[in-house]
């Protein structure tokens, strides 16, 4: 059975071997250059570049991304170590038919390569495999935001090397991958040579994410205590009532971790949202937050229920709409509020509470 997104990364902890690996430059000719297992094509296959068109262009224009990965096997009689690839192959190819037919190119003098000593186990290998496209899969917030750093770290440590930076072994045998960049961050110091910015993380893997948002990912992972994370993910509870969550719990970490606990025990997961919401307002204890949140869901539930009887065709007596004059003056209220706050005025946290709270019934009536 394939293990989970989750467990497949703290493995990459577990394996001495995985644990040395290192960033280098390949030769793409001649001795060291990586060699792959048959993959069942036919021969010539390998140098056939119109399936990799579009990757040969990419590589041609901004280089390899993301480097493969390679297992460093004991050659013998005193031999050069020979290099077997592991992940990668489609890059490779791209590489060498670059090697051949631009050698021009700059981006195709070498190939940028993870390295391990080998040989691997079928598991390393095949968790070694996964973990490189872990963050491409519909991952759960908290297994997506440890791929996230986890890649970064890679693309700091890259940096790091390349510009000469000694990363001692412990580093790279921390578990935690919040904790590993933050020593390689050390490191680097006000190196800004070596920065690992988000844009840059996110377009080697591919992600249609803003580093905005991968942002408030690593957030939501880094500060919430990592057994809730793991019950979060579980639960399926979303990015936003996890920031909220958060927010909660810097101030009143006693009232957060309650609401959570009330929540899950009472497998009501869907009043989190809310309950955090109104537990935002000091004088409220966490069982009046959830009592709120309740009687909030209560409404909405009655409200879907009154439409839905009122769009039934059976339904004699039309809905009949707001008034107009009280709509047009709550738009202009709420056009004046936006503009306050534009200006820099803020809102009470009981105010703000409240209107959450009123935009959360607000939805429940559509």
């Amino acid at each position: 059975m394939t293990a989970a997104p989750g467990a497949l990364v703290e493995q990459l902890g577990f394996s001495s071997r995985l644990r040395q690996r290192r960033f280098t430059l390949l030769p793409l000719r001649g001795e060291g250059t990586p060699f792959t297992d048959s993959q069942g094509r036919a021969p010539g296959d390998s140098t056939a570049p119109e399936e990799l068109a579009d990757l040969i262009s990419s590589i041609a224009t901004v280089g390899v991304l993301q480097p493969v990965l390679v297992e460093e096997m004991d050659a013998g009689d005193d031999k050069a170590p020979a290099m077997r690839l592991t992940a990668g192959e489609r890059r490779l190819r791209a590489c060498r038919w670059g090697a051949v037919h631009k050698p021009e190119n700059a981006h195709f003098t070498a190939l940028p390569a993870v390295v391990c000593p080998g040989p691997l186990s079928d598991e390393e290998r095949r968790v070694w495999q996964l973990v490189e496209n872990l963050a491409r899969e519909n991952l759960r917030p908290g297994e997506l935001a440890a791929a996230l750093v986890l890649d970064r770290c890679a693309v700091l440590l890259g940096k790091l090397i390349a510009h000469g930076y000694k990363v001692p072994a412990d580093v790279y045998a921390i578990d935690d991958p919040i904790a590993r960049f933050s020593a390689m961050e050390r490191i680097r110091g006000t190196d800004k040579k070596c920065a690992a910015p988000w844009s840059q993380v996110l377009s080697r893997l591919g992600l249609q994410l803003t580093p905005r948002k991968a942002r408030e990912l690593v957030r939501a992972f880094a500060e919430m205590p990592r057994e809730i994370a793991e019950e979060m993910d579980e639960a399926k509870i979303s990015l936003n009532t996890r920031i909220r969550f958060i927010e909660l719990n810097r101030g009143r970490a006693q009232a957060a971790q309650e609401i959570w606990a009330a929540v899950k025990k009472t497998n009501r997961t869907r009043l989190l949202s809310s309950a955090l919401t109104a537990a935002a307002d000091p004088t409220i204890t966490p069982d009046e937050a959830l009592a709120e949140a309740e009687q909030l869901h209560e409404q909405a539930d009655s409200a879907r229920a009154d439409k839905l009887r009122a769009d039934s065709p059976a339904t004699a007596d039309p809905v009949p709409l707001v008034e107009q004059r009280l709509v047009d003056n709550t738009l202009a209220s709420l056009r004046l509020l936006t503009a306050a706050l534009a200006r820099g005025a803020r809102l009470s946290a009981h105010d703000l509470a409240s209107l959450r709270l009123l935009t959360d019934q607000l939805d429940g009536t559509e």
